[in-house]
């Protein structure tokens, strides 16, 4: 079943989310490498398209895990949540209505 993982991150996120950064996307890639990812990334604070400094206000990983406690034990790893970067990370079980692929 689909999962959707929605984190809000603490204020000024952006110096926590560097330094683990490349852990954070590994984990996203094994889940994407074993066919279970459907999508995946953060929540800019702006909608410019380049904002001259970037920063963020959380993320949202929607994946396919066995139940609700597999993607609770997935999201509790998250090298972002051990940097501090969340304030609160939600997990709800999600639906994909659309696209059809």
């Amino acid at each position: 079943m689909l999962f959707a993982i929605i984190s809000t991150d603490v204020p000024d996120s952006l110096s926590l989310r560097m330094p683990v950064r490349d852990q954070h996307i590994a984990r996203l890639k094994e889940l994407d490498a074993q066919g279970r990812l459907t999508l995946a990334g953060p929540h800019p604070a702006t909608d410019e398209a380049q904002p001259e400094t970037p920063a963020f206000t959380g993320s949202l990983v929607v994946a396919e895990f066995d139940d609700l406690e597999a993607a609770k034990t997935w999201a509790d790893e998250d090298p972002y949540v051990a940097a501090g970067v969340y304030a609160d990370v939600v997990i709800k079980p999600f639906l994909k209505v659309l696209p059809n692929n």
